[in-house]
C-alpha cells in the first residue's frame, strides 16, 4: 500500500501582531500514526492592516466596513505570502489561524476572509480551528498540543515545549512509550509573555519591542516588582483557563513604570515570566524553546538558569528537532489542519475542558 504523503500550509498570526508566518510541511500518513517535516517558513510585516488589527484586537470602536475590510487584506496579505512560499510548488492543504481580535470563551473570533487565499492558491482551505471545541464547552485553546506530541514522538524523557507568545502556554508528554496517546498529554496557558514585554517596550521604553531584549540584558531586577509581578502571573495560571483579552497584565506595567527605569521594568518583566514557566513545568526533563520570545535573550537566560537551578532541566531550541521554533504554530497548523482532513480531533477534553472532543474547522472548497 502507498503511504499518503501530503503538502500542507500553515498559517499563523499571533496575539501579538508582529507579523504573519506561513510553512511548508510534509505529511506522511495519516491521523496520529502521520509524521510531519518542516520544509520551509517565511515571515510577512503585517503592514497597513497591523494597526487596523490592533485597534480590533484592543477592542476600540471601528465601523463595521473597517472590521470587513480588515479581515479582507488579511486574507489578500495571506494569499500573498502562501503564494510566494509555494513558488510554483503546488499544495494540498491550507490551514488559517487567522487574527484573535477577541477572547473570552465560550467567545472567539478568529478574524479573517480566507476566500482571497482559495482564489490564489486553489486548493482546499480549513480555518476557524477554535469554534468546535468553543462549541462544545471547551477554551478553545491551547489546540496545538497534539501537534506537539507528534513533533515529538521521538523524545523519551519527560519534555515540555514552552511556547513564548504572546500568551505563554506549555505541552508535556513524552516518559517512554512509542506513539502518541492523546490523554497523557498536558498542556495550558501559563501567562502573559510577549504581550507583557511588548506593554514594557511600548510604555516605558518607546519602542513597539525589545528587540532581541537588548534593553534588558542591561537593566537590573526590581524585587519589589518582580513578587508583584510573580502574583499576578501566578494567578493567571492558577485560573486554569485559556487566557485572552484582558489578560496583558499591562496594569502592573503602568504600577510601576515611574519608580524605575524601562530597562530594569523590562528585565523584571522576563525574570517574573522565567519564573512562572519553570514553575509549570516541574517534573520535565528537557525544555524546548519557541515562539516569539524565544529571540529575547534576556527571556530565555532567564528561563534556562531557572530551569537548571530548580529542576535540572536541559532548555534546548526546538530547532534542535528539525523545527525552527519561529515558525513552530505556523507548521503546527499545517499537522491541524491535515488532522481536521482525517477527521480526527485536535482539542482534548483534559487540556481544553470540552465535553467530548469534536472534529474541528470550516471548509473552502475551490
Amino acid at each position: 500500500m502507498t503511504t499518503l504523503r501530503r503538502l500542507v500550509v500553515g498559517c499563523m498570526t499571533g496575539t501579538s501582531l508582529d507579523g504573519l508566518d506561513v510553512a511548508l510541511v510534509e505529511i506522511e500518513g495519516r491521523g496520529l500514526d502521520m509524521t510531519p517535516r518542516f520544509l520551509r517558513g517565511a515571515s510577512k510585516p503585517l503592514g497597513s492592516v497591523g494597526p487596523l488589527l490592533r485597534r480590533i484586537a484592543e477592542q476600540q470602536p471601528m465601523p463595521a466596513g473597517e472590521m470587513a475590510r480588515a479581515a479582507l487584506q488579511l486574507g489578500e496579505l495571506h494569499a500573498w505570502a502562501v503564494g510566494e512560499l509555494l513558488a510554483g510548488t503546488a499544495c494540498d492543504l491550507v490551514c488559517v489561524h487567522g487574527q484573535t481580535v477577541f477572547h473570552q470563551p465560550p467567545v472567539s473570533w478568529q478574524m479573517i476572509n480566507v476566500f482571497p487565499i482559495a482564489r490564489a492558491i486553489g486548493t482546499p482551505i480549513v480555518f476557524d480551528l477554535r469554534q468546535a471545541d468553543l462549541t462544545w464547552g471547551g477554551q478553545g485553546a491551547p489546540i496545538t498540543p497534539i501537534a506537539d506530541a507528534l513533533w515529538l514522538r521521538g523524545v523519551e524523557v519527560p519534555w515540555a515545549v514552552v511556547n513564548l507568545g504572546g500568551f505563554c502556554n506549555v505541552t508535556r508528554g513524552g516518559g517512554g512509550r512509542p506513539g502518541v496517546y492523546p490523554d497523557e498529554i498536558r498542556a495550558g496557558d501559563v501567562c502573559a509573555c510577549n504581550q507583557l514585554l511588548d506593554g514594557v517596550a511600548r510604555e516605558a521604553l518607546g519602542c513597539a519591542f525589545d528587540e532581541g531584549g537588548t534593553h534588558a540584558m542591561r537593566g537590573a531586577v526590581s524585587s519589589d516588582a518582580l513578587a508583584d509581578l510573580v502574583h499576578v502571573l501566578g494567578a493567571q495560571h492558577r485560573a486554569g483557563r485559556s487566557l485572552g483579552t484582558g489578560d496583558e497584565a499591562l496594569n502592573w506595567v503602568r504600577r510601576h513604570r515611574s519608580a524605575i527605569s524601562g530597562p530594569d521594568l523590562a528585565r523584571t518583566a522576563c525574570e517574573g515570566v522565567a519564573a512562572r514557566v519553570v514553575e509549570s513545568v516541574r517534573g520535565a526533563g528537557g525544555l524546548y524553546l519557541a515562539g516569539g520570545g524565544e529571540r529575547n535573550h534576556a527571556l530565555v537566560a532567564a528561563i534556562t538558569k531557572s530551569a537548571a537551578r530548580d529542576l535540572g532541566a536541559t532548555v534546548r531550541p526546538l530547532a534542535d528537532l528539525g523545527l525552527p521554533g519561529a515558525y513552530r504554530e505556523a507548521a503546527h497548523f499545517a499537522v491541524l489542519g491535515a488532522l481536521c482532513q482525517d477527521r480526527v480531533p485536535i482539542t482534548l477534553p483534559g487540556v481544553t475542558g470540552c465535553t467530548a472532543a469534536p472534529v474541528s474547522g470550516a471548509w473552502v472548497t475551490p
